[in-house]
């Protein structure tokens, strides 16, 4: 492996470090200012930390190699996410950011579903808490997967350390780099990493696709389209061996966003209310040059390896591949950064969510209620360090399934926290009884739906993502047993 992309890996690792301990001396001194920055986020950190929180490794990885392998019908699920994207800073950021402020000065998701519902308070702090942690531990490990199979693929026989593999190594590293800045910075060193390593994916997914239309062996638009027109015209197809079911799974994945607690959040540190909308088109902005990137990427890295003869086993290594093969060291290594930026921004902001969780709504409420912010501070800090080790556990197995399992949680994040967030935000009418019932339906929901292999076939058809029941099912529990019951001592939801 040439010096050239140690150099820029040393420099991208060094430079992550650097901000955890810059926000150290700024935002560490009260559980608001380690859990939520001091609500002080500026629009365009806010912007780009939600969004880079939510690409991770799939945006560089799992979006372009299901193009790579199938054709621009799979870019329907990136349309998706746009459009819940949009909706999600539209219809919940705003909202967020001013309730969680107004009910208690709440800093995290299960502690403002407590404060909005009184009455049904320790339940829906205790579920939620569960909730978040259990699916997170999962959800990381899926991101440590991602990072140990960079370093088995770009790096193959270069660690030797103590027996241990590449994908190992690649894993402890990941994890390590991590851990180092979100312990000792808190949100607001997850957030300006955050905003970095966006720029840094954004910047990467412009580079690559024009590289590989113009630079040498590429051909440019009309090479690419005829190559690939020649080899199977339905690769260039949005519709073309696409079903409804088919479609309709794939663009739901936007009702997920309403209920991802490590995006969220960031709702909620925004420095003020009038600030949203600046960070909605920032985030926006930033999120739709992506997406174009990567879809880029998928279709014509398939035309340029075509083309050159090149054999790729794994679609998903399409980025990692081409990195290696068109770029100096140096920009091969800021490309590698760029994928480590994607798998990192969302390990971090799982860790610190979870950790937030277990701190504010296990620690706090059950153990030491009367801690002081500074403890909560070094219980927070002990409890990343544990989340992330459970995490390292749960990769440690190289042949886990890593889509599926971020497709789960995805989706039984989607459907437990979704229709709650939303209803509870904009509709006066729903009670405690209410969101504990739709919290239950949808996950439950989704487990079944999961169990029962419907995802994978439904009812002699393709299967259905099971978000879309999940979501429904919540949405449907919230409505009839708050319409059923009344409860005089919940709070309304703020008209705006």
């Amino acid at each position: 492996m040439a010096i050239g992309v140690w150099i820029s890996l040393f420099l991208y690792f060094a430079l992550m470090i650097a901000i955890g301990i810059y926000a150290m001396r700024r935002a560490t001194s009260s559980s608001e200012d380690y859990m939520l920055g001091g609500r002080a986020l500026s629009p365009k950190v806010a912007a780009l930390s939600a969004g880079a929180s939510d690409m991770s490794g799939w945006l560089l990885l799992g979006l372009p190699g299901a193009l790579f392998a199938s054709g621009l019908g799979s870019a329907w699920i990136g349309i998706g996410l746009l459009v819940g994207a949009f909706f999600n800073w539209t219809l919940v950021a705003p909202r967020l950011r001013e309730q969680t402020v107004h009910y208690g000065n709440a800093i995290t998701i299960p502690s403002f579903l407590a404060n909005r519902f009184p009455t049904q308070a320790l339940s829906l702090r205790t579920v939620s808490a569960i909730v978040i942690v259990i699916f997170f531990a999962v959800y990381t490990a899926s991101g440590l997967v991602a990072g140990g199979k960079l370093f088995e693929s770009a790096f193959a026989g270069i660690f030797n350390f103590g027996g241990l593999s590449d994908y190992a190594v690649g894993i402890v590293i990941t994890l390590g780099v991590v851990l180092c800045y979100t312990v000792v910075g808190g949100f607001l060193a997850v957030s300006m990493t955050d905003f970095v390593q966006g720029c840094i994916m954004m910047l990467a997914l412009v580079i690559m696709p024009a590289v590989v239309l113009f630079g040498e062996g590429g051909g440019g638009f009309a090479q690419a389209s005829q190559t690939l027109n020649e080899v199977d015209p339905t690769l260039l197809s949005w519709t073309e061996g696409l079903t409804f079911i088919g479609w309709l799974s794939a663009v739901t994945w936007g009702l997920g966003y309403f209920g991802q607690p490590h995006i969220i959040v960031r709702f909620m540190a925004i420095r003020t209310l009038k600030e949203v909308p600046v960070a909605r088109n920032i985030g926006m902005s930033w999120m739709l040059i992506s997406l174009i990137g990567a879809v880029s990427l998928g279709v014509f890295g398939r035309a340029y390896a075509i083309r050159n003869g090149m054999d790729v086993q794994d679609p998903e290594t399409i980025f990692i591949i081409l990195s290696d093969l068109l770029f100096h060291p140096l920009i091969t290594g800021f490309l590698y950064a760029a994928l480590l930026a994607a798998v990192m921004s969302t390990i971090s902001s799982q860790l610190l969510v979870s950790s937030s969780s277990l701190t504010e709504d296990f620690y706090r409420l059950f153990l030491r209620k009367e801690a002081s912010d500074r403890e909560c501070v070094n219980v927070g800090r002990v409890c990343v360090v544990l989340v992330g080790l459970v995490a390292a556990v749960i990769a440690s197995d190289p042949n886990s399934q890593v889509l599926a399992l971020v497709s789960n949680a995805w989706a039984g994040f989607g459907a437990a926290f979704g229709p709650l967030i939303i209803l509870s935000l904009m509709w006066s009418r729903t009670n405690g009884a209410g969101a504990i019932a739709g919290m239950v339906a949808g996950a439950a929901t989704v487990i079944i739906w999961i169990s029962l292999g419907w995802n994978g076939e439904f009812m002699g058809g393709p299967g259905v993502y099971e978000i879309i029941p999940g979501f429904i099912a919540a949405w449907i529990a919230i409505m009839v047993v708050s319409l059923a019951t009344e409860d005089a001592g919940e709070y309304q939801a703020i008209p705006r």
